[in-house]
């Protein structure tokens, strides 16, 4: 039977690990990155030794180092694009104040409409249910909560422009 590989890291381990460490802890100047980028370092090298001959050294192991680093910086670099970018497109979509105080009022007048016109507007305009998944929830036909909705719409309407909102 031939000896695993992987078993000449064992060999320079006690060297190899203060190196590879301060190697990473220099670079990354974070105590928690530079051991998890040590331990990944080393599982990296147990699983390229495994696979084929290599010439274990603490230079080989400093070089797996440098690329585990490298592969870090990259995936950070992509989580903050991937946040620049949701942010960006938030920003893009934030409201005006002038939408702001709409939607505040449009709140207001829904509040203050009957339970009945409430649930349904709720249940069609800001859940987005077709008008028979409405009518299962509030327990009514189809053609009841047509007729529900036509009535909500009209005194949700009449409320919001006597509270001065525009009629959009």
């Amino acid at each position: 039977m031939r000896p695993d590989p992987a078993f000449a890291l064992l060999e320079i381990y006690a060297e190899a690990l203060p190196q590879v460490y301060g190697y990473l802890r220099a670079r990354c100047g974070n105590t928690v990155l530079a051991e998890d980028l040590t331990s990944a370092t080393f599982l990296g090298a147990v699983d390229t030794a495994r696979r084929g001959a290599v010439a274990v050294s603490v230079s080989w192991l400093i070089g797996i180092a440098r690329h585990k680093l490298a592969d870090h910086w990259r995936s950070v670099e992509r989580e903050e694009r991937g946040l620049r970018l949701v942010y960006q497109a938030r920003e893009e979509t934030a409201a005006a104040p002038s939408e702001q105080l709409e939607v505040l009022v449009a709140r207001q007048v829904l509040a203050e409409l009957g339970a009945h016109h409430r649930a349904a507007l709720t249940l069609r305009y800001l859940d987005g249910l077709p008008v028979p998944e409405v009518a299962a929830h509030l327990d009514r036909t189809v053609h009841a909560t047509e007729a529900l909705l036509v009535r909500a719409r009209a005194a949700f309407r009449k409320a919001y422009q006597r509270r001065g909102g525009q009629d959009d």
